[in-house]
């Protein structure tokens, strides 16, 4: 286990605000004015968001930070920061506690904890080509928040491992693991990503119910495709699912 950051990657900026209504927010704010790729790290944040609107509750002490990065890549390779995102976040948490079995990624970008839900991750596209790569963590609690049925419950970093680590430090371990996994997309394609990702994936190969805006799918996990989208065995062949919120019976 290490307890010391990696040196702060070259290039790279941060924002540390004591309070803001959201970092996704704040990022799209400074799009226009940002020349390199900088990190939104908000010690405080009143009005989180997660995937499809909803609120993101954040309590005191929890992790909230968006990187505002400049990308040409069509929407399809922007997407896929989604998976750089939830590696690196993986690889800050070993690193921190020294527990590889305990952390597992749900598809596309959670991260679980015990097998509990201890991060969201969110993309928005920013204009001017800024991508913002939105993460929150539960450093210190979880939210009193009850998950919706086959969901995974919450937990937090702090109440599972005893594992107590600021924001800010947090950040220094994370953006490090981000360039390293970001550079492996860039140089080698997605590839290497869905590899890894696949290795660390949680219950590969399980029945699931994958639920879209429009439909409920369920099958067995079979893997991710060369696109991140994910591919279910169902009673009528292969399904590919690009995005969905995943549930477990």
């Amino acid at each position: 286990m290490s307890t010391k950051p990696p040196a702060w990657p070259q290039g790279y900026q941060r924002v540390v605000l004591s309070e803001v209504d959201s970092t996704n927010a704040e990022a799209l704010r400074q799009a226009s004015t940002l020349t390199d790729p900088t990190w939104f790290l908000g010690l405080r944040q009143t009005a989180g968001r997660g995937r499809r609107g909803r609120a993101w509750s954040e309590p005191e002490g929890n992790f909230s930070a968006t990187l505002a990065i400049c990308l040409t890549d069509p929407p399809a390779k922007l997407a896929l920061r989604s998976f750089v995102a939830a590696l690196a976040l993986h690889e800050a948490l070993v690193g921190l506690t020294g527990l590889d079995s305990a952390f597992a990624l749900k598809w596309p970008n959670d991260v679980l904890l015990n097998g509990g839900k201890l991060s969201g991750i969110l993309l928005e596209g920013a204009g001017q080509g800024v991508l913002a790569i939105g993460i929150g963590v539960n450093l210190r609690q979880h939210p009193e928040t009850q998950p919706d049925a086959g969901a995974f419950l919450p937990v937090s970093l702090r109440e599972e491992t005893g594992v107590s680590v600021s924001p800010e430090d947090f950040l220094n371990h994370l953006a490090p693991a981000f360039v390293h996994w970001e550079e492996r997309l860039v140089t080698y394609g997605f590839e290497p990503i869905r590899a890894a990702f696949l290795s660390r994936v949680a219950r590969l190969g399980e029945p699931l119910i994958a639920r879209t805006q429009h439909e409920q799918i369920h099958g067995v996990f079979k893997t991710i495709d060369d696109a991140g989208a994910l591919l279910l065995d169902t009673k009528t062949g292969t399904v590919a699912v690009p995005a969905a919120d995943i549930f477990f019976p």
